[in-house]
C-alpha cells in the first residue's frame, strides 16, 4: 500500500467523522443545555434544602451535608440524561458499574470512617446530648464543646480535650448529667460498734437537714449496711439540684466537712470510706 492509498484512507475517515459530528451538533447543542440547565436546579435545590433541614435539625453541619448530597445526586442525573442524549448508553452502563465498584471499595477501605459519619447523622437526629451539656462515656466526664459528624469533643474536669470517635460515644452507654434535675450523693464511713448507732444516724440526719443547697423533696436516708472487723458500714444518702448552686463537687465538698464537724463535736468516730 502507497502513501496515496493512506492519505485516501485517512481523508475517508475523517469525512466519516465529520459527517457523524454534524449529525450529532444538535445532540451536543441540547446535551450541553440539559447539563447547564441542572447545574442551575441543583444549586437551587442545595439553597432550598438547606434551608428546609435547618429549620427541622437546627444543625447548620447536618444541612450543609444533606443540601450538597441531594445537590450531587440532581447532578447525575443530569449527567445520565446529558450521555443518554449523545447516545452514549455504553458509557452510562460503564459509569453506574464503575460507581458501584468503587462505592464498594471505598466502604472497605474507610469503613470505620463511615460508620463515625453515620453514627454523628444519627446523634444529630437523636440529639442524646447538647453543646454545654456534662456527659459521661467512654471513661470520659466532662462538658460537650463541639459536635461534628465524625468526632465529638468533651472537655474533661481535668482540663484535657478529648475528642471521641462518634461510633464509640454511639455503641457505648451515654450519662447525659444535665438532663437528670437531681443528682444523689453518696458517703460511706466506718463507725466502730460500741458507738450509739441510733445518735449517729440523728446526728446525721440532723446535720443535713441544716444544709440548705440540699434538695427539699428528697430527705437523706441513713444505713448501717454490714458488720466486719468489729465497725458497722455506715451509707448515706442526699441528693442535690444538678443545675443550682454550688456545684455538684461543691456540694458534696460542704456536706462532708458539715458531718465530720458535727460526728467531732459529739465525740463520735466515723472514718470516712472510699
Amino acid at each position: 500500500m502507497n502513501f496515496s492509498n493512506w492519505t485516501a484512507i485517512v481523508f475517508n475517515k475523517l469525512t466519516h467523522w465529520g459527517v457523524a459530528l454534524i449529525a450529532m451538533l444538535p445532540n451536543v447543542i441540547l446535551a450541553a443545555v440539559v447539563l447547564v440547565g441542572f447545574v442551575f436546579i441543583s444549586k437551587f435545590i442545595k439553597n432550598i434544602s438547606y434551608k428546609i433541614l435547618l429549620r427541622f435539625s437546627e444543625k447548620e453541619s447536618i444541612s450543609r451535608l444533606f443540601s450538597a448530597v441531594a445537590s450531587m445526586l440532581v447532578m447525575i442525573i443530569g449527567l445520565f440524561i446529558a450521555l443518554k442524549i449523545l447516545n452514549l448508553n455504553q458509557a452510562v452502563s460503564t459509569l453506574l458499574a464503575g460507581a458501584g465498584i468503587i462505592g464498594l471499595a471505598l466502604g472497605f477501605a474507610f469503613q470505620d470512617l463511615t460508620a463515625n459519619f453515620i453514627s454523628g447523622i444519627f446523634m444529630i437526629f437523636k440529639r442524646p446530648f447538647e453543646v454545654g451539656e456534662v456527659l459521661e462515656t467512654n471513661g470520659f466526664t466532662g462538658t460537650v464543646e463541639d459536635i461534628q459528624l465524625r468526632t465529638t469533643t468533651i472537655y474533661t474536669y481535668q482540663g484535657l480535650h478529648v475528642i471521641l470517635p462518634n461510633k464509640d460515644i454511639f455503641q457505648k452507654p451515654i450519662i447525659n448529667h444535665s438532663r437528670s434535675e437531681n443528682r444523689r450523693v453518696e458517703f460511706t464511713f466506718s463507725v466502730p460498734v460500741e458507738q450509739d448507732l441510733n445518735k449517729i444516724t440523728t446526728v446525721t440526719k440532723e446535720t443535713l437537714d441544716k444544709l440548705d443547697f440540699l434538695t427539699e423533696s428528697k430527705p437523706a436516708q441513713v444505713f448501717f449496711t454490714e458488720i466486719a472487723d468489729k465497725s458497722v458500714k455506715l451509707v448515706i444518702w442526699f441528693w442535690v439540684p444538678f443545675h443550682k448552686k454550688p456545684s455538684f463537687m461543691e456540694s458534696r465538698h460542704m456536706a462532708l466537712l458539715s458531718l465530720i464537724d458535727s460526728y467531732k463535736q459529739q465525740g463520735m468516730i466515723a472514718v470516712p470510706q472510699s
